[in-house]
């Protein structure tokens, strides 16, 4: 249990992690607490959060490292000051570190490559290393060692792109919501008059049902906290005490609320706007409004900035006089997240992508339709091979039938003349000498 606290303050407090903003159930967290099964699910949304966690996790085995951690302060880590104590760490840690990185390395060397292969670029004679300076989170000069430097590099890239990742998801939302109007609209444009004012009447009875919702409390105020007191902890309203509140909602027992036992606060109240049930209401929206009402509380409470409340900051946020007296909070459809136009530009864009993706599919066709000649002269040249090769094998069964027929009929001369040889070898050799006379012829006279 003390490690996962210190893991913990390692991610929250030190890197400033940014949890994935996701419904909790009060019950559900309470019952894993007392089974003494805390699962971590705090996906940081960086490209490198795997890395990330793998070094906390190897730093964390380091008894001297984990007791620089528990003395150390945000600042400490946020301005490099214990990267320097890497250096006492012992050498199975450093291996282990060394390792990551390699693996690290690897994977954006892969990363690298694909990009490139998608984009048709030649990458046979790349440089790797000037590649690699593109990613702020590791030394690229370095590959095969992980050095202080490593370290600083994780923590300053990963504290300054967490930072940066709210403002991300609020543009990426004002895009989702200037898309939807877009749809909209050209959806009624295909209409004729009478449909199309249907249609409108339609939609605009669902977004007038959807502003008709309870009366929603300031997030961090004392009305908004009082109700979870009362209705999800299910405790007396008139036993309402802050100290108690703070410590019963630090599910992971780290003393601070972190960004996502701040969000699961918020629970009851954006169940009075948004039922996953209703056509008229948007889970995206509800996503948006759960993450403005923790920055609002981040920006009210958390004064050293570090996107924790501690449990001091919490009580002095009670004392103030904003916390008795918060202004009911305006929801998403009290104000639309785009103006007409910043509309007209995201328009525009999407008719710049629409043609440049239409002359993307004519270039396709046209290469399919090459491919596809090309393909012809192939088979036909395939079909021609065959054919060739049909025609000499053909012609080598018939050369030595050709050729057997040849030799027979050849054969009966070569036997005679060897008879004749042999006949001429039997016979008596020639007598060359001259003959002697008859001996018995009578006797001239």
């Amino acid at each position: 249990m003390r490690r996962m606290k210190l893991k913990g303050a390692w991610l929250l407090l030190l890197l400033a992690v940014s949890a994935l903003s996701v419904p909790i159930d009060r019950n559900d967290v309470q019952q894993e607490v007392k089974d003494g099964v805390q699962e971590e699910n705090m996906d940081t949304g960086l490209y490198y959060d795997r890395y990330l966690r793998e070094v906390i996790e190897v730093l964390e085995t380091d008894p001297h490292f984990r007791e620089k951690l528990q003395t150390a302060n945000t600042e400490d880590i946020k301005n490099g000051r214990l990267s320097k104590e890497l250096d006492l760490v012992s050498h199975n840690v450093r291996t282990r570190l060394d390792e990551l990185k390699r693996q690290e390395v690897s994977r954006l060397r892969m990363l690298l490559k694909a990009k490139l292969d998608s984009t048709n670029t030649q990458s046979l004679q790349m440089d790797h290393a000037t590649l690699l300076k593109q990613f702020e989170h590791l030394d690229p000069h370095n590959q095969n060692a992980f050095e202080a430097k490593d370290l600083e590099l994780l923590i300053s890239t990963a504290t300054k792109d967490l930072e940066n990742y709210d403002a991300e998801r609020h543009e990426e939302f004002k895009r989702y919501e200037m898309l939807k109007e877009h749809e909209r609209r050209e959806y009624l444009k295909g209409l004729d008059q009478e449909k199309r004012e249907k249609e409108e009447q339609r939609m605009q009875e669902l977004k007038d049902k959807h502003r008709q919702h309870p009366k929603v409390n300031a997030p961090g105020s004392v009305a908004q906290l009082r109700e979870v007191w009362e209705e999800t902890d299910r405790l007396d309203p008139k036993e309402f005490n802050p100290k108690t509140f703070f410590k019963l909602h630090d599910t992971n027992e780290d003393g601070v609320l972190d960004e996502q036992e701040l969000e699961a606060l918020f629970t009851k109240e954006l169940e009075k706007v948004y039922d996953p049930k209703n056509e008229e209401d948007d889970m995206m929206e509800m996503e948006e409004e759960r993450l403005r009402m923790r920055e609002h509380v981040m920006k009210n409470v958390d004064t050293n900035k570090d996107r924790l409340v501690s449990l001091d900051e919490f009580l002095k946020s009670t004392e103030k006089k904003e916390f008795n007296t918060a202004k009911e909070w305006e929801t998403l459809d009290a104000k639309p997240a785009y103006t007409e136009e910043e509309l007209h530009r995201f328009e525009a864009e999407l008719r710049d992508k629409e043609e440049e993706l239409k002359k993307r599919a004519d270039t396709l066709r046209q290469e399919q339709e090459l491919l596809k000649e090309r393909g012809k002269a192939l088979e036909a040249q395939r079909r021609e091979y065959q054919q060739a090769v049909l025609e000499m094998a053909q012609r080598r069964r018939e050369q030595p039938a050709a050729h057997d027929g040849e030799l027979h009929h050849q054969q009966p001369k070569q036997e005679d003349q060897a008879g004749k040889v042999a006949v001429e070898e039997n016979a008596p050799a020639p007598n060359h000498l001259p003959a002697e006379p008859p001996q018995n012829l009578p006797a001239h006279t």
